[in-house]
């Protein structure tokens, strides 16, 4: 995870952090102190100087107290705080000062092949019910809960499509890398771009999550529809608090 705050008091100062915490989420939630997220968005880079916010499928900010992106050239989903101001938002929707920013784990989607078949893991999880679990601007965001020791090793999660007669369909794998024991639940924050999914043309479809929980495979249905608006990109490995990630 990658920190990035902002002093109040001085617009232009920026200080980055990088940090890493390891709490128990009991909650619905995210529990850091007196900073909860506003919001769960998007990083595009624009350019070295500049880079805009997607709030949600129709909505951008425009970070009035930064250029560019702390996190150079990779378009990341990030939890992020700020403030709603009256600048000039142009060429955006909204001008916004942020208070700090979080870059969540953010990978592409796997397409199983005849030539891949690397194993990915079984272990098991539960994806949480969340405002951070949801499809939108082409990623697949995730909160998930799981086992673990809490001893620092990373777990390895994947977004695997492999059912050749449904291209929306995707497998939500999980390994723990042996740290599948404890008596304690902790959590995790990852986000998956769906591009190299069949372009839907504009039409909503049915994006079927399957996942291994602790009690069976488990399904859920998100409505999907390809982005239009920005060309492939690069992804950022990140840490989430609670549970070390790769």
């Amino acid at each position: 995870m990658k920190r990035i705050k902002f002093s109040l008091l001085a617009a232009l100062a920026i200080v980055a952090t990088a940090t890493l915490s390891s709490c128990n989420v009991n909650d619905n939630e995210y529990n850091d102190g007196a900073l909860n997220p506003d919001a769960l968005v998007t990083i595009k880079p624009v350019d070295a100087n500049s880079f805009y916010m997607q709030l949600d499928e129709r909505t951008t900010l425009k970070p009035v107290n930064m250029k560019g992106s702390p996190y150079g050239e990779e378009e990341v989903r990030a939890l992020v705080s700020f403030a709603e101001v009256s600048e000039n938002p142009a060429p955006y929707d909204k001008a916004v000062r942020v208070t700090w920013m979080d870059d969540i784990l953010t990978k592409p989607t796997i397409v199983r092949t005849a030539e891949n078949t690397e194993d990915y893991g079984n272990d098991p999880v539960e994806i949480v019910d969340d405002w951070v679990t949801i499809v939108e601007d082409g990623y697949l965001t995730l909160r998930f809960r799981t086992i673990s020791s809490n001893t620092g090793r990373k777990h390895r999660v994947n977004l695997v499509a492999e059912n050749p007669e449904n291209p929306y369909e995707v497998t939500f794998y999980h390994d723990a890398e042996g740290d599948n024991y404890g008596d304690r639940m902790f959590d995790g924050l990852v986000a998956f771009r769906l591009n190299s999914l069949p372009d839907t043309e504009g039409q909503i479809v049915k994006l079927k999550l399957r996942w291994e929980s602790f009690s069976g495979v488990k399904e859920h249905e998100f409505d999907y529809c390809s982005r239009k608006d920005s060309p492939q990109s690069g992804t950022q490995t990140a840490v989430r608090p609670t549970l070390k990630l790769q």
